[in-house]
């Protein structure tokens, strides 16, 4: 009769190498033994652990083939079945095609297991020392250095890639959790919130069809180029001030917007410099009719007004911001937000602190000196002028 088997797997070293290895039996009772690919016995127990979950869960012929699968044919797989719509908007596949033309030239043949976090330091490394390819007349030319927020931008699409090979059971973890990315980043992903007095100057540099955009999104939350840009006339009831949208980025999104007074009078203004045309911003220079971006007419108006840059996506941002600062529940300021999930918040809660310290920044910490202690009416040096009751 065989001996009971005291232990499901374990972890051992080879001679002259620092890896750990790791032993377990499969479902048929076969040994297995593979590499951990760290030297970290703590991360190693959490490989193997996750090797013994997936043997019970059936999922390891999936990890197998992780193994036998390389970055070229995941990437393919991922572009067709992860990235095009309706599973995600056109503008970000887009994004992620330019994205992996960049990964592929050095990552092509590698396989997903031998991933590791010192292969993407160092081709971040490598990008970030490449210069800007501008195709002329007779080539390319090169001009400045890329910027750290596109190689950034590279790494983000990688993370999401292997992320879902993660998912899929392909791979143990994602090696992009132990990637620190070799520069400064200013301001990336960091929320801006417009104030009613920097709304207002730049509004009062902004041309006309602008300053309508501003005023529509800060108050609608609409998404600029996905819902706006792209609207026709027949979706406006300005009677019953509601806006319909048909298409958006999540099926969430797909609702009737209301609007507010301020809205209204925008899309009015709107109408009016629109013409003829369907769309409410025509457009000649391009096929679809309407306008497809602002970034050059946002650039050069945040200039004339003196602010400096923040992305025209904000606005939405400053809309959620205004209405939770407000005192609006955060599940109802998703649902206006039409969005699917709650995690949104969590940039928005970041704002809101932002707008509670300009606040502190305004105590009178001189309030009531050389005066009665309570019902001070006369204005203070440099602050609200409270006048408490009596």
């Amino acid at each position: 009769m065989a001996r009971p088997v005291k232990h499901d797997g374990g972890l051992y070293k080879r001679d002259g190498s620092k890896i750990w290895w790791m032993w377990y039996r499969d479902k048929e009772g076969v040994r297995q033994r593979e590499s951990t690919l760290t030297e970290d016995w703590t991360e190693a127990q959490k490989y193997l652990r996750e090797r013994l979950q997936a043997r019970d869960n059936n999922t390891l012929p999936a990890l197998h083939r992780g193994q036998d699968l390389n970055f070229g044919e995941w990437a393919d797989f991922y572009l067709e079945n992860f990235s095009k719509p309706p599973f995600r908007a056109q503008k970000t596949h887009e994004v992620n095609e330019r994205a992996l033309k960049h990964l592929r030239t050095m990552f092509d043949n590698t396989r997903l297991a031998e991933f590791t976090a010192d292969d993407i330091e160092a081709y971040l490394r490598s990008r970030l020392k490449a210069r800007v390819l501008v195709k002329a007349k007779d080539g390319f030319v090169k001009k400045g250095l890329l910027k750290a927020t596109t190689v950034h931008q590279e790494l983000r699409v990688l993370r999401r890639m292997l992320n879902v090979a993660v998912r899929k059971k392909f791979l143990f973890a994602n090696p992009c959790a132990g990637v620190e990315f070799p520069a400064r980043v200013d301001g990336l992903f960091r929320p801006h919130y417009v104030t009613w007095t920097e709304q207002q100057k730049i509004e009062f540099a902004a041309p006309e069809y602008l300053r309508n955009v501003i005023r529509i999104v800060t108050e609608t939350g609409l998404r600029i180029y996905k819902e706006l840009t792209p609207m026709k006339k027949d979706q406006l009831d300005l009677e019953n001030r509601m806006v319909w949208i048909p298409d958006s980025k999540t099926p969430n999104g797909i609702a009737e917007v209301p609007l507010t007074e301020i809205a209204v009078e925008a899309f009015r203004q709107q109408l009016a410099l629109s013409g003829t045309s369907p769309f409410l911003f025509p457009s000649d220079e391009n096929e679809d009719g309407h306008q497809k971006t602002f970034k050059t007419v946002w650039h050069a108006t945040l200039r004339r007004a003196d602010v400096r840059y923040f992305r025209i996506y904000d606005l939405r941002s400053t809309y959620a911001t205004r209405l939770s600062a407000g005192g609006v529940a955060d599940e109802f300021v998703t649902q206006l937000l039409r969005q699917g999930d709650a995690k949104v918040f969590k940039k928005y809660s970041q704002m809101k602190l932002q707008m509670r310290r300009e606040a502190l920044a305004k105590l009178n910490r001189h309030a009531n000196e050389g005066g009665r202690s309570f019902g001070t009416g006369g204005q203070t040096e440099k602050g609200f002028g409270t006048v408490l009751a009596q």
